[in-house]
């Protein structure tokens, strides 16, 4: 009788130990996938912000593009993005795209230094670098924002930000 109580607690002990490191793994796995998935979306809106500013016309207009923002699956824990879209459950990312021009006489409508802005006005621009004696790159910071679903309480829980720089010719 003393054998078989010492071999059901050793049992309960084993199980309860597999029990433990299998949600361990689960936790880390789904970690591990949304930080990956942090990293393709960046990369995928560092690519739209490429194509967007190489495709708009921004001698005619005066114009520069300097944001390329959106939510991707809609959803985010317990709370709302800044956009203002909202769900309960988790799953979602909200990205944000700033892109800053470096280079001098600059076809934007304003020149402005990079405090909060969208231009980095330098001597960067060399004949064989620029478009039209005008921008020779740009810079685009990408901000990808999730929260973990595993928290206690999603809707409290604290944004994890992915952060992905690229300096690109144009």
């Amino acid at each position: 009788m003393l054998v078989a109580i010492v071999v059901i607690v050793l049992v309960a002990s084993i199980s309860a130990l597999v029990l433990s490191l299998g949600g361990k793994v689960v936790k880390t796995t789904t970690f591990q996938y949304r930080q990956e998935q942090a990293a393709l979306l960046a990369k995928s809106y560092t690519e739209l912000a490429i194509m967007a500013v190489i495709n708009y016309d921004r001698n005619s207009s005066g114009n520069c593009i300097e944001n390329v923002n959106g939510v991707v699956n809609n959803l985010v824990p317990g709370g709302s993005v800044p956009s203002g879209v909202s769900s309960t459950n988790g799953g979602g990312y909200d990205v944000q795209t700033r892109i800053y021009y470096l280079g001098k006489d600059l076809p934007c409508s304003s020149t402005r230094i990079l405090n909060g802005s969208n231009t980095i006005a330098t001597d960067y621009a060399d004949g064989n670098a620029s478009v039209g004696g005008a921008v020779a790159a740009i810079l685009v910071d990408v901000f990808v924002r999730y929260k973990d679903p595993d928290a206690a309480n999603p809707a409290t829980a604290p944004w994890i930000t992915y952060h992905h720089r690229t300096i690109q010719k144009i």
